[in-house]
Formats: structure tokens, sequence, C-alpha cells
């Protein structure tokens, strides 16, 4: 059974970064995909960043590209997110997901969901 579950969140300032993390057990990742989404109050969820277990290109949303980094440790079986020069925009409940295969950016093609992290961003 896979798990996934995300640890990092909190209450940070303008300009402040955070590490999320993603621990993913269950299975062998290594033909997967893994992405970050999130959740605003209100909004719809949104792909936020993408990576594949394997290596690879990585992909960002425009809202964060150049500020937050995604990565991973294989021999942890975590995903990372790097959140840097926050903003009040990006406060958010924060997902990790998986899918057998390739990258793609919409939210109904991957398979497993965490329970989400709450990042929230004061002014």
């Amino acid at each position: 059974q896979v798990q996934l579950v995300e640890s990092g969140g909190g209450l940070v300032q303008a300009g402040d970064s955070l590490r999320l993390s993603c621990a993913a057990s269950g299975r062998t990742f290594s033909t997967y995909a893994m992405g970050w989404f999130r959740q605003a109050p209100g909004k719809e969820r949104e792909f936020v960043a993408a990576l594949r277990w394997s290596g690879g290109t990585t992909y960002y949303a425009d809202s964060v590209k150049g500020r937050f980094t995604i990565s991973r440790d294989n021999a942890k079986n975590t995903v990372y997110l790097q959140m840097n020069s926050l903003k009040p925009e990006d406060t958010a409940v924060y997902y990790c997901a998986a899918r057998s295969g390739f990258i793609v950016f919409k939210i109904s093609e991957y398979d497993y969901w965490g329970q989400g992290t709450q990042v929230t961003v004061s002014s």
C-alpha cells in the first residue's frame, strides 16, 4: 500500500523559507513521477512542481519558478520542496502526489496523495 506523508509546513513571514518533505513508502518508486500541488482557501488545487524518481527534467508552475526547488533523496525515499522568498499568495495546503509513468500536470492523473501540510505566509 502506497503511503505519502508530508511534513515541514508552518507559519512564516513573507520572504522566509520552508522545506517540505514527502516520505514515500509501499513500493519501489523508480518508475514514478512525483508532484507537489497546493490548494488555497476557496480555490482549486493547482500544480506546483514535479520530477521523476529516475531523474531528468524538473517542472514548475510559473508562479513559483525561480523560488521553489523540487528534489529527491532516493536513499530516503523522500521528495522535497524547498520554498524560498515566500509570499502571502503561497499560503495553501501543500500536497505530495505520485503516479506511475511520466510527469503530467493534471491532478486527476495522479494515483496517490498525501494528507497535506499547511503553509501560511504572513505579510
